[in-house]
């Protein structure tokens, strides 16, 4: 029996796993996924997630006293660049600043001459200065110093929930997501006396404010007497490193090589693979360390993703919602529906899903366009999910070009994967079978497989993956479909950014949103 927590944007997991790969049981607990003092600001009180953790584990120990006796090793994955400021007793001293928080540092680091003379030839100047000012240790020390000064340990999510169970200021490579001083290519803190290597002066965290890094797969420590009295977890049971969530996802499915794609369906969707060589998917921006140790998930991303089902529910779906409590149902099944009364290509209207910029559109804004009086809740709901479809399908052409492969089968998981009306929209888009898995807690069951792996319930990690991962469904396009669509595709949206761009920059100079 493997416990697997998944903490992520808005809620948190524990889900008990056979080593068969079934869900035993699971507990889920929600919170808002952050709190916002000012325009484009997202800070969430990193306490939230521990107790959230606690209440879900004895929730699901309550349910299941005789399997909680029988677990083996727990794992833990967690939403990625999302940082916590801890002390010496280990108290959290400020909300961590969540990944979609988009307040900018200013620029201190000054290259040498020879250094700013290389950066000039290859052009990547600026980019470097956004990537800067977009690290939330730089705002922390230029803000509050004070904070900084006190901080013990800065901890991803997963490192201080780890922290939490075992004591030990030890993480994952395969966690090390986001504007860190992390050597991507090495998989290893950055080394600051390497004259190439920028992310250590980018972000120059202090060493020994950084944790223990260790392979996925090993132990990072085991249960202590507090952590069990507060989680139910017996004492002594091993923690296993595992990963990032999306790594997770990623392994969950069983994509090991890039004959496969991995499309995940939550707050931030991706289209990532897996590689046993290093590759940057978008030029000068990194690929992540895999879950699989000494390999890497090379990703594109939709940083708001399915995120905007729960825009649209929020903005548009009183009726709906209203609907679905009356009948004691996820307000997702009503909507569904809603994708029955719209043709595909909602009758000409198109998203560009980008609420939130991406790496490789800096300047990208949301953008809905072929709006006529035809137009209904219907279409508009039918346009989001067709447009994060397209984004995808343009993340994974970008992936092939990049790393000269081509793709052979499609996977998906996340909580909107649960909708077949979804899945077979991304089919018809992408023109290609996609398999979804027997279990949307893909991320959970990645943690439960590196985990069991760990534990040495397998003799090799390829062996927990053929008997843990299960696949249930498969989505065939429909060839009617995906000829509207990829005439679309070509011919408007992949046109959409290059037209609108001037424009958005335009608005973000005059509105001064978001913060540049």
């Amino acid at each position: 029996m493997i416990l697997s927590i998944d903490c992520g944007t808005q809620s948190t997991r524990a889900i008990l796993f056979s080593l068969k790969g079934a869900i035993i049981d699971k507990e889920q607990v929600f919170y808002e996924p952050y709190i916002s003092k000012k325009p484009g600001w997202a800070e969430q009180n990193a306490e939230i997630y521990w107790e959230s953790l606690c209440k879900a584990t004895n929730s699901l120990k309550k349910r299941n006293s005789e399997s909680f006796k029988k677990i083996q090793g727990v794992g833990v994955t967690t939403l990625r660049n999302t940082l916590v400021n801890i002390d010496k007793a280990g108290k959290v001293l400020r909300p961590s600043l969540t990944w979609l928080d988009l307040r900018i540092a200013k620029n201190v680091y000054r290259p040498n001459f020879i250094l700013k003379s290389i950066f000039k030839i290859i052009g990547i100047n600026a980019t470097l200065q956004k990537m800067e000012r977009k690290g939330h240790s730089n705002w922390i020390r230029q803000n509050e110093p004070e904070i900084w000064k006190k901080t013990h340990k800065y901890l991803q999510v997963s490192g201080y929930l780890n922290y939490k169970l075992t004591n030990k200021f030890t993480d994952s490579i395969a966690s090390q997501i986001g504007y860190v001083p992390f050597d991507y290519k090495k998989q290893k803190w950055a080394n600051p006396k390497e004259v190439f290597e920028i992310s250590s002066k980018l972000y120059p965290v202090e060493k020994e404010k950084l944790p223990k890094l260790i392979k996925p797969g090993e132990t990072i420590g085991t249960i202590t007497e507090k952590a069990s009295e507060l989680t139910g977890i017996p004492i002594g049971i091993p923690v296993i490193a595992c990963g990032s969530d999306k790594g997770c996802e990623t392994l969950g499915m069983g994509v090991t090589n890039t004959r496969m794609l991995s499309l995940s369906f939550g707050t931030t969707a991706t289209a990532q693979t897996t590689t046993n060589k290093y590759m940057e998917p978008i030029k000068y921006f990194p690929a992540y360390p895999s879950v699989i140790p000494k390999h890497w998930n090379p990703e594109m991303e939709i940083f708001r993703g399915f995120w905007m089902i729960n825009w649209f529910k929020n903005e548009f779906a009183l009726k709906e919602t209203l609907e679905a409590a009356k009948k004691n149902i996820p307000v997702e099944e009503v909507l569904n529906t809603l994708l029955h009364n719209s043709p595909p290509g909602a009758m000409g209207l198109i998203v560009q899903p980008y609420w939130m910029p991406g790496l490789g559109e800096k300047n990208a804004k949301g953008a809905m366009i072929g709006f006529g009086d035809v137009h209904k809740k219907e279409h508009i709901y039918r346009a989001v999910i067709e447009g994060l479809a397209y984004g995808l399908l343009d993340g994974k052409q970008r992936l092939e070009k990049r790393g000269n492969f081509k793709f052979e089968k499609l996977t998906v998981s996340g909580g909107a994967s649960q909708s077949d009306e979804i899945c077979q929209i991304t089919a018809d888009v992408f023109n290609m079978p996609l398999i979804r898995g027997k279990t949307h807690e893909t991320s959970g069951l990645g943690a439960a497989i590196i985990t069991a792996y760990g534990i040495d319930a397998f003799s090799s990690l390829n062996k927990a993956i053929d008997q843990m991962v299960n696949y249930k469904d498969l989505f065939t396009p429909i060839a009617e479909n995906a000829k509207i669509y990829k005439v679309l595709y070509e011919e408007v949206y992949l046109k959409m950014y290059k037209n609108l761009e001037p424009l958005y920059k335009k608005i973000q100079e005059i509105t001064g949103y978001p913060e540049s």
